[in-house]
């Protein structure tokens, strides 16, 4: 059980050397408000400020180029701004053990025509010494409240915990990340984005922090950028056609890389001239059924993302259970044409009745979530580890009662096999390229792209011996 906010605030509060600014947009000044309710405000605020009007805003923190004020940029300059004016106005007044911090949101609360995504930007600029340098942190989330003032209250919560957070919490990942929700659901706020930065996180890496987000199921999943760099799956995905290929990448082996590449072909080649540039690619990693057994190991995740950003690709991290729910995550933001990459023995296990049983919907219902009028399936051949036996979409293994159901779904173009795939590799699988690499069996290089050789060994990853 957390502390409470009042509390949290009054600790805060009474901390002599903690001084700083409240720049609030969007929802009030709610966060500032637990401060001054807490008591003892004087001696924490400099300055609270909320700059609603448009004009206001832009005359302080300047104009965006994307024109939005509900953005990481309007953030970043509402922090940079209020801190750098502390530190230039009350550096050589305040006491030499005073540590300055800015604290800033800009919200998209609801509104009174009730139309929009209501998020927001929150982030905390701050130094954790005395005359540090300053770290941060930014946060984007989701607000899920039915009415704006339960909105507000929630900014308010999650705004004290921020600031309380990176003062008591900041060595410890998961106390940290827990303690963002103190007070709070997942039915009220989804987190689904954390950078943080400076050198109060030295050896914290944000991607840790976000992976934590996954696994704590504070949200359905994150993108890592083909640098490695935290993103905001909405604005990424936003007005695009997306290409998902589902799998475990432990490690990413040529197979892999030729049905992202398959995929695309064929996706780019199914959309209007006007829409093939406008496709992004996402791998897609779950940790579903490991979350199932308690089993999730943040780093080994982290491991896979390396791995395929030094192939050049970004990668989402998900607990998402089925193709349906990963659907679902996508069409909610994506707005445009889906196209999932799957092997055949995926899709063998799509439609086998027995995996829904105890399940609301069944199999019909949830290859409806799946198969929404955007979306579609692509089969890549799956190769008979016994027989050596090409599966393609009508030699797959289904029960005799679904076999129209898998007809109606090709003769509609629903699913489609991949054609054009390269035969030299669709018998290599992951999970044999993962044994050779811990027993130490020579060759295994050969069915990795060489990126991925070279990164598995400059790191020792999955137990590999190291180069020296």
């Amino acid at each position: 059980m957390g502390l409470g906010q009042r509390q949290k605030a009054l600790e805060i509060n009474l901390n002599p050397n903690l001084y700083g600014t409240f720049a609030e947009i969007g929802a009030g000044q709610e966060v500032a408000r637990h401060f001054f309710r807490a008591g003892g405000a004087a001696g924490t605020i400099a300055k609270s400020i909320s700059a609603y009007d448009m004009t206001m805003s832009d005359a302080i923190y300047g104009k965006e180029a994307s024109g939005r004020y509900v953005c990481e940029d309007r953030l970043q300059k509402m922090l940079d701004t209020e801190f750098n004016i502390l530190i230039e106005r009350l550096t050589e007044i305040r006491h030499k053990e005073t540590q300055f911090f800015a604290f800033a949101d800009t919200v998209a609360a609801k509104s009174y025509k009730g139309t929009g995504e209501n998020h927001g930007w929150i982030g905390i600029k701050f130094q954790h010494k005395p005359k540090a340098k300053p770290s941060q942190v930014i946060v984007h989330i989701s607000m899920l409240d039915a009415e704006n003032v339960q909105q507000q209250e929630a900014i308010g919560l999650l705004g004290v915990n921020l600031c309380y957070a990176v003062f008591t919490d900041i060595t410890d990942r998961e106390k940290f990340i827990d303690g963002l929700m103190d007070g709070l659901t997942t039915s009220r706020v989804k987190i689904d984005m954390i950078r943080v930065e400076g050198d109060a996180f030295k050896g914290v890496d944000s991607r840790l922090l976000c992976l934590e987000l996954v696994k704590k199921k504070l949200c359905e999943a994150v993108i890592f950028d083909v640098d490695g760099e935290v993103l905001q799956a909405s604005d990424v995905l936003y007005k695009k056609n997306v290409l998902v290929v589902r799998g475990g990448y432990r490690p990413p082996t040529n197979l892999s890389l030729d049905m992202l590449e398959c995929g695309l072909r064929k996706f780019k080649s199914s959309l209007p001239p006007v829409e093939q540039d406008n496709i992004i690619v996402i791998p897609e990693i779950s940790m579903s059924q490991l979350l199932d057994r308690g089993q999730v190991d943040n780093e080994d995740f982290l491991a896979r993302v390396d791995l395929l950003s030094a192939l050049g690709q970004r990668v989402l991290i998900s607990n998402s259970d089925s193709y349906s729910d990963l659907n679902m995550f996508f069409t909610k933001s994506a707005k445009k044409n889906i196209a999932f990459v799957m092997a055949s023995y995926n899709l063998e296990e799509i439609l086998n009745q027995s995996k829904y049983e105890g399940t609301r919907y069944g199999l019909i219902g949830s290859l409806g979530t799946l198969l929404e009028p955007k979306t579609k399936i692509y089969v890549y051949p799956a190769c008979d580890d016994e027989t050596n036996e090409i599966k393609t979409i009508e030699s797959m293994a289904v029960a005799d009662e679904l076999t129209f159901l898998l007809m109606f779904l090709k003769d509609n173009d629903l699913i489609e096999d991949i054609t054009d795939y390269n035969p030299d590799v669709v018998s290599i699988w992951s999970r044999k390229v993962l044994k050779m690499i811990q027993d130490g069996t020579e060759g295994w290089e050969q069915f990795v792209p060489s990126s991925v050789a070279k990164t598995v060994k400059k790191k020792c990853l999955f137990g590999a011996k190291c180069d020296l």
